[in-house]
C-alpha cells in the first residue's frame, strides 16, 4: 500500500511539473534573446502580452513567447520579439506593434528556395572528411550543444555513405549563446583537431550531448588518448579562442541564424537533411558539374 501510494504521489508531482514546465512560457517575465532594456512595467506587461498572442511564423505552430522558450535558438521568434519590443519601446499600441511585425521580413514565411545563391565560405583548415577531390563540398555549421544537431549526425553520415567518392563535409563551428556549454565544447573539438582527433571528439561531444562539462571533456579527451598537456593548453589558447570566433563570424557573414545549417558548394540548403530529400538536389548539381565539363 505505501509502494502504490508512493508512486501515486511520484506520478502527480511529476505531472504537475509537466504542466508547468508546458505553461511557463505563459508566465516568464524575460525571453532568451528579448531585450526589455528602457521598458516601463506597463510597456513591458504589453510587449509580453503581445508575445503571448502572436503566432510565430516559423511554422511551428506556437505563439511567440511559446517558441522563445522552447526553441530559443529560433530566428523567426527573436525577429519577431525585436520588431514588436521596440515598437511598444517607441510609443505604439500592441495593435500597432503586431501591425509592424506583420509587414518586417519575419513576418510572414516565404516561400523558400531550396538553394540559395552561392556565397563564399572560407574552409581553410577547418576539419573535413571525404575525398580532397569530392566534386560537391558540403559546409555544416553546427552547435554540439543543439538537440537538432545531434539528430542530424546520422543523417549527414547517410549521405556521405551515399556519396563516398563526390561528397566531402566541412564542418564549422557555430556555438549558440543559448546553450552555455557550447563555446567550450566547439573549442575541445578543434583542439582535439589539433592532433588528428577531431572526428572522434566530435562523435564523444554529440553522443554526450547532455553532459558537456569542462571536466567531463577533459576525461573524454584522456580517453581519446589525447595529449592532455598540448590538450589543455590549446582549450584555453587564445587562438582556438578566435578560430571559434572567426567560424561564427564566417555564419553570420553567409546568412547562418540557427543550427544546424547546411550548404552544398556554398548554396544554404533549406530543405530536408534525410538522404532522400538531399539525394535529388546532389544528383542535380553533379549532374550540372559534368555538363559543364
Amino acid at each position: 500500500m505505501r509502494v502504490a501510494s508512493w508512486k501515486w504521489v511520484v506520478g502527480i508531482v511529476l505531472g504537475s511539473a509537466a504542466i508547468l514546465l508546458a505553461q511557463e512560457w505563459q508566465s516568464v517575465a524575460n525571453l532568451a534573446g528579448v531585450d526589455f532594456a528602457g521598458l516601463s512595467a506597463a510597456k513591458k506587461n504589453t510587449a509580453l502580452h503581445a508575445l503571448r498572442n502572436y503566432d510565430c511564423t516559423c511554422g511551428c505552430g506556437m505563439k511567440v513567447a511559446e517558441c522563445r522558450v522552447k526553441d530559443p535558438s529560433c530566428s523567426y521568434s527573436r525577429a519577431l520579439s525585436g520588431t514588436l519590443v521596440d515598437a511598444i519601446r517607441k510609443g505604439k499600441t500592441e495593435a500597432a506593434a503586431v501591425e509592424e511585425a506583420k509587414a518586417s521580413k519575419h513576418g510572414h514565411v516565404a516561400e523558400a528556395k531550396l538553394l540559395d545563391d552561392p556565397v563564399a565560405i572560407p574552409t581553410l583548415g577547418s576539419p573535413m572528411i571525404g575525398p580532397a577531390n569530392a566534386r560537391i563540398v558540403l559546409v555544416e555549421f553546427s552547435d554540439f550543444q543543439c538537440p537538432y544537431c545531434v539528430k542530424a549526425v546520422a543523417k549527414i553520415n547517410a549521405i556521405l555513405q551515399a556519396y563516398p567518392n563526390d561528397v566531402r563535409l566541412i564542418f564549422k563551428q557555430f556555438p549558440l549563446e543559448t546553450h552555455p556549454q557550447a563555446s567550450i565544447s566547439a573549442a575541445a573539438a578543434l583542439a582535439a583537431h589539433n592532433q588528428g582527433k577531431f572526428w572522434a571528439m566530435h562523435d564523444t561531444l554529440f553522443a554526450n550531448r547532455t553532459q558537456l562539462s569542462r571536466q567531463n571533456i577533459l576525461g573524454w579527451a584522456a580517453k581519446l588518448g589525447l595529449d592532455m598537456k598540448r590538450f589543455t593548453a590549446d582549450l584555453d589558447s587564445d587562438a582556438i579562442k578566435k578560430a571559434v570566433i572567426k567560424d561564427t563570424q564566417d555564419g553570420d557573414k553567409a546568412g547562418v541564424e540557427g543550427t544546424p545549417t547546411v550548404f552544398i558548394d556554398g548554396q544554404r540548403y533549406n530543405g530536408e537533411l534525410a538522404l532522400d530529400a538531399v539525394k535529388p538536389v546532389i544528383d542535380g548539381e553533379l549532374k550540372r558539374l559534368s555538363a559543364k565539363k
